[in-house]
């Protein structure tokens, strides 16, 4: 039996990446038109030229976020949450 496989919930395009000491925020808006915010936080400090490098390739990058049905939720519960969150 092959696993589910994960489906697509949201594509975000960053409009913003603002650097604090350990990472970093990106704003953004999907093609649904709700705006994301993601914070991006790493273990240890970032110094400045990291923190400039990673700024920048962060502002040209996108995020896919999928999800994978968990363990006994059935397609047509599925397709209920999924409608819920659309509105």
């Amino acid at each position: 039996m092959d696993a589910p496989e994960y489906q697509p919930l949201a594509q975000i395009e960053f409009d913003e990446v603002v650097p604090d000491q350990r990472g970093f925020t990106l704003t953004g808006s999907g093609p649904d038109g709700a705006q994301y915010r993601l914070n991006l936080h790493f273990e240890l400090p970032l110094d400045a030229r990291t923190r400039a490098v990673l700024g920048g390739l962060l502002t040209q990058a996108g995020l896919l976020v999928t999800r994978r049905r968990p363990p006994g939720e059935s397609p047509s519960q599925a397709r209920r949450r999924d409608g819920a969150h659309q509105r």
